[in-house]
């Protein structure tokens, strides 16, 4: 028997492909498939199994594909209902892989299919959790993606609250959890960095699994804090649940070189965004005007997600070369499928054929200290609310880069915007589409508040 954990940190997304006496099982592939099978092929084993823990919000699954490529099983937990074939098991279901077993625990509360899978040896013994979002190492699934006119967030709650005191915290200590994210997901408010641990840490580290809680207590603790889910999650939910096209049709279409030429008449034709991969450091010094850049070394799927309101929205890309099928393929991971092109050879092709080039001004934190102290100039700290409050600049304006979309209109056009987050990535991003809607007069602060708190610029 094989355990193996594939974790994606873009996502902080954790896969599992487990093996057995010839047979496999997926649990929770991402959207491109290709590696489980190439795995599968090198260890000479068959994919017998497809296994979800529930419809995912903030990430498009390979279990279509995965199934359609191998004749693979999916499985899905009880109140599952999919536009495609799959087997809906029943609570404590069990499936026979080589010589182990895998048992399907209904554990609802995070959504109302959500279930975890209980690995047992050859000999019966209880090895591994696949917790999927119900337990998180130092925190749960959060309760509010699922809740509709019928069922509330507190709901949703207290029914989780039964299901890890009737499913989970009677199983043994010594179980390893998987669960399918870690810190930085926005499944969960306040998960650990580890991507694993013993059931018997998490009973005593987790707030959630405390033994002497109260329903209501549980209640009042998970639901405090809970920020708005990213705009993206109904939308891969809706993919997950009633299917989706090919991942290979999808990277068909973006596999489009196109000249300076062709890039230009096909965003005219088109209305595309052009999303710009580069690093921000190499965006400010030149770029495509009306190009927004997201880096791709950053947390680029989720703040796609969060910034792209139309997942069927046109997209141009401008990647460094040789990382375009991996932009696209990130792309697809959070249900953004039609990217339509790439600019052939980079921007530095671009700025060759002498085509108009727009810039954004970064600026050293020890100068940008220098003019805050003359006086009257607009900061604006595009961090989240706790990271603000927990120290910013003197008179800042705090628009989370989540929100720049809506919150732009309390911005002036007709001053200049001092604009900057934790490190450089976020403030970026921010410019960009500050620039893209008409903001000419943007600064970006090299190095973030890090730097800035380096200064001695009034802190608050």
């Amino acid at each position: 028997m094989k355990i193996e954990q594939i974790y994606t940190g873009c996502l902080a997304q954790g896969a599992y492909f487990i093996s057995s006496n010839g047979e496999a099982a997926v649990i929770d592939p991402l959207r491109e498939v290709a590696p489980y099978i190439e795995k599968a092929a090198k260890a000479n084993v068959k994919i017998k199994y497809v296994f979800e823990t529930h419809f995912h919000a903030d990430f498009v699954s390979g279990h279509i594909d995965l199934a359609e490529k191998t004749g693979a099983e999916i499985v899905y937990g009880p109140k599952a209902n999919t536009g495609f074939k799959a087997h809906i098991a029943v609570d404590s279901e069990v499936f026979k892989l080589g010589d182990i077993t895998i048992k399907v625990l209904h554990t609802p509360g995070h959504t109302m299919e959500s279930s975890c899978y209980l690995l047992s040896d050859q000999n019966g013994k209880e090895i591994a959790l696949f917790s999927g979002d119900t337990l998180f190492i130092g925190d749960v699934g959060r309760p509010d993606l699922a809740q509709n006119g019928d069922i509330t967030r507190d709901d949703l709650a207290g029914i989780l609250f039964d299901s890890l005191r009737s499913k989970i915290m009677t199983l043994p200590d010594d179980i390893t959890v998987y669960p399918a994210h870690g810190a930085g997901s926005a499944c969960g408010k306040s998960m650990s960095k580890e991507t694993s641990d013993s059931l018997g840490n998490q009973k005593r580290f987790n707030y959630a699994l405390r033994a002497d809680m109260t329903k209501a207590e549980f209640i009042k603790e998970v639901t405090a804090g809970l920020t708005e889910p990213p705009q993206y999650f109904p939308e891969n939910v809706k993919m997950n649940r009633d299917g989706y096209e090919s991942i290979d049709d999808v990277l068909e279409r973006g596999d489009h070189a196109l000249s300076p030429e062709a890039f230009e008449t096909k965003a005219n034709q088109t209305g595309a965004l052009i999303l710009d991969t580069r690093k921000p450091e190499d965006f400010a010094k030149g770029f495509i005007p009306n190009s927004i850049n997201i880096g791709i070394d950053g947390g680029f799927a989720p703040w796609v997600g969060a910034l792209i309101p139309d997942l069927k929205q046109n997209i141009l890309l401008v990647t460094d070369p040789g990382r375009e099928e991996e932009v696209v393929t990130r792309l697809a991971r959070v249900g953004y499928d039609y990217a339509i092109g790439y600019l052939n050879g980079g921007f530095d092709v671009w700025q060759k054929s002498g085509k108009e080039v727009d810039t954004i001004t970064s600026l050293p934190a020890e100068e940008f200290a220098k003019q805050y102290k003359q006086g009257n100039i607009k900061v604006v700290d595009v961090r989240k609310p706790d990271e603000f409050e927990a120290g910013h600049v003197d008179g800042a304006e705090n628009i989370p880069l989540d929100t720049i979309n809506e919150s732009m209109t309390t911005l002036s056009k007709n001053e200049t915007l001092y604009v900057h987050c934790a490190g450089g990535y976020r403030s970026m991003i921010a410019a960009s589409i500050l620039k893209s809607r008409g903001f000419d007069d943007v600064v970006n602060i090299e190095g973030g508040f890090g730097a800035i708190q380096k200064t001695k610029v009034v802190m608050h």
